[in-house]
């Protein structure tokens, strides 16, 4: 039984969340102060959260940046009243999976974690291991080691590095990568993709600012060379 939090304040909202989450066969579980958000995803290990970004005491883009910054890969689907496109990319960039805006359609909510839920649990296929200059990747276990070095990838972070390794040598646009690692039905944007990739480089490129592994080919997309 998939577990759900609930980062949210508003108490109506809560309680009819959780009602249609238990329905639909969802462990629920919730809290609504954000200070304590990330010492619960901590102890529970949930397997996707809903996150709102305004909550008292602590913001939800700061939680989320919390919970990336520690190594956390658990789906987050961000919950706000804003609707501008500069607040949907900042979520975006600072690793949420998805993001809804209030009001939203319980139909859309439910597709939308059904979605991530299927897309997370999809073991990258065809590649075990890959190796990225001196670092070493195991995407079963979203990290990357180098000597005594180890440092954790995300989701999404191995997901695009698995489809540009599969595809070595070859340009991938995009499109490709929102198509094939986001769905067509996250609504993220090409400055996702590069945003990804500009994580990847930082952590698996020797200079990230001249990298030799992951590289951008202006005007087409992005292509992956070997060692």
């Amino acid at each position: 039984m998939p577990k759900v939090l609930i980062v949210e304040d508003e108490p109506d909202m809560v309680r009819g969340l959780t009602d249609n989450l238990r329905m639909e066969g969802y462990e629920v579980h919730a809290v609504s102060d954000g200070a304590k958000a990330v010492d619960t995803v901590v102890k529970l290990k949930p397997d996707v959260i809903l996150l709102d970004v305004m909550l008292p005491n602590r913001d939800g883009m700061e939680i989320c940046r919390d919970l990336r910054s520690r190594g956390f890969t658990t789906p987050i689907l961000m919950i706000t009243a804003k609707g501008q496109e500069v607040d949907r990319v900042l979520g975006l960039e600072l690793g949420a999976d998805d993001y809804v805006t209030k009001p939203f359609s319980l139909r859309e909510l439910l597709a939308r974690i059904k979605a991530i839920l299927r897309r997370t649990r999809v073991i990258p296929k065809a590649v075990a291991e890959i190796r990225v200059g001196d670092w070493v990747v195991d995407p079963r276990r979203y990290e990357a080691a180098s000597g005594k070095k180890r440092v954790a990838l995300s989701h999404y972070e191995v997901q695009v590095l698995r489809m540009l390794v599969e595809r070595k040598d070859e340009v991938v646009s995009r499109n490709e990568i929102l198509n094939e690692v986001w769905g067509i039905d996250a609504y993220p944007t090409d400055r996702t993709v590069d945003n990804y990739i500009v994580k990847l480089r930082q952590k698996l490129e020797k200079d990230p600012k001249r990298p030799r592994h992951i590289l951008t080919i202006h005007g087409a997309g992005y292509k992956f060379v070997g060692a």
